[in-house]
């Protein structure tokens, strides 16, 4: 494998059923990229970043982070953003914090706590208690507040008020290193593209394209975002 590359996937599927999810997804990202995975609902996005977190069985083919297959060694360079939720409503941000520094040892504390207190977010705030949008940037914080290689971010503007969108865009450029990776789904195609360096599609589970910002433009003349709404319309 290229020493750069960090992060892929050849022929990967994942079926639930009959149904395919995902059907021989194949893309590689190298270090240093800051990549877009899009696509329509239900083009398997999420499901992708399960089983690269080692959260979901692939049902065939392969996916490699760091030449490894998703495992302990995997989880342990891998900073994973969920698509929900992951942390019992229970726990106060400090409980968080905490439990985040005992699992990664390439976890900073001190960085976390200085980006929850950026977002008014309070050590003693209890979960449960917080908006949707809240919990949401939280988990970023703890997610961007590990120095991994690879960063796999669901979602990360999907609850998050328009106003907050340029503070947690700038808290993803500003933590993960250019030796590292950064792969995020998201449908906020204009809100994201300006940092992008790559985008991949996804429809029906499959690789539709992959293919670096700058050249999509100059070959099409288009946004990715005018891009995106003239290939996946209805």
């Amino acid at each position: 494998m290229n020493e750069n590359v960090i992060y892929e996937a050849q022929n990967l599927c994942k079926r639930y059923g009959r149904k395919p999810a995902l059907n021989n997804a194949s893309f590689t990202v190298c270090a240093g990229k800051l990549v877009g995975l899009l696509g329509p609902n239900g083009s398997g996005k999420t499901t992708l970043l399960k089983i690269s977190a080692g959260l979901l069985a692939r049902s065939g083919g392969t996916v490699l982070i760091d030449g490894q297959t998703p495992g302990v060694y995997t989880k342990s360079v891998t900073s994973y953003l969920p698509d929900r939720m992951a942390l019992p409503t229970e726990m106060r941000a400090a409980d968080a914090v905490s439990l985040y520094a005992d699992f990664y040892p390439d976890f900073d504390a001190a960085k976390a706590h200085a980006m929850l207190a950026d977002l008014h977010i309070e050590a003693r705030d209890r979960i449960g208690s917080m908006s949707k949008g809240t919990q949401e940037k939280m988990q970023l914080c703890l997610t961007m507040s590990r120095a991994a290689k690879l960063y796999l971010l669901d979602e990360p503007l999907g609850g998050v008020d328009p106003a907050a969108r340029d503070y947690i865009l700038q808290t993803i450029l500003r933590n993960y290193s250019e030796d590292a990776a950064l792969v995020l789904s998201t449908h906020l195609i204009g809100d994201i593209e300006k940092v992008l360096d790559e985008v991949i599609f996804l429809k029906e589970g499959t690789v539709l394209r992959q293919v670096g910002v700058d050249t999509l433009r100059e070959e099409c003349g288009q946004s990715v975002d005018e891009y995106f709404r003239e290939v996946y319309k209805c």
